[in-house]
């Protein structure tokens, strides 16, 4: 299981272009720099545990996407590539559990 930074598409778009623009105190409410999209970004637990991960070095950006933990609260994320490349799912390096990230809130411009 290879981690790697959070990294996410507009759901209306397909842009990569994505940026956090709140701070985890208030929301996760991120917007889209091509279609302006504005969407929230949420966990699901999925009822796994791994331990014995490698945890990725290095500070994060704070533009770059982020959400909570749905069982710890940490944003401690990373996204979970299995050979195939990443998905929706991350791995949270707190309390090791595995989400499901899921979109809400999505108002299109």
């Amino acid at each position: 299981m290879l981690l790697l930074p959070l990294s996410v598409s507009c759901p209306n778009c397909g842009s990569k272009d994505v940026t956090y623009t709140c701070e985890p105190k208030c929301c996760f409410n991120h917007l889209c720099g091509s279609c302006y999209t504005t969407f929230e970004l949420v966990t699901t637990a999925l009822g796994k545990k791994f331990q014995d991960v490698q945890i990725p070095a290095g500070e994060r950006d704070s533009l770059a996407p982020t959400t909570a933990c749905a069982v710890c609260e940490s944003l401690d994320l990373f996204q979970v590539d299995e050979g195939q490349g990443p998905g929706d799912t991350l791995f949270c390096s707190a309390c090791h559990t595995l989400l499901k990230l899921e979109f809400e809130a999505v108002q299109r411009s």
